[in-house]
């Protein structure tokens, strides 16, 4: 009976460790997929820039972090384009998750334009 109600305490521990493990990974991919989704959606707002570039951050109300570089991708010499017109965009998005920070970014090419954004 003692060896039984010991099987039975250690397989109970077991079963608790695994879904309290379950649960923690949940939190973490859901905050991974709300960093992913404003990422994307700042190289969308961000899809055409001065062509001086530009650096822009700032936070959401749930402690994300974000920040928008866009620098003039370098042309070769006798390319047709002009110093500027193609952007590289780095977007990076950060939070803390316990006692580290995590973080996630995407690059794209972008427009640069004289004009209004």
């Amino acid at each position: 009976m003692v060896v039984a109600v010991a099987i039975l305490g250690v397989s109970l521990g077991a079963l608790y460790q695994a879904a309290g493990g379950a649960t923690r990974s949940v939190a973490v991919d859901e905050k991974m997929a709300y960093a992913v989704e404003l990422a994307r959606s700042l190289v969308a707002n961000y899809a055409v820039v001065p062509v001086d570039g530009l650096s822009e951050s700032g936070e959401t109300d749930g402690g994300f972090a974000w920040q928008v570089e866009a620098t003039p991708l370098a042309v070769a010499e006798e390319s047709p384009l002009e110093k500027g017109v193609l952007q590289h965009l780095r977007v990076a998005v950060t939070w803390p998750d316990g006692e580290r920070d995590r973080s996630f970014a995407l690059e794209s090419v972008v427009a640069g334009t004289a004009g209004e954004q």
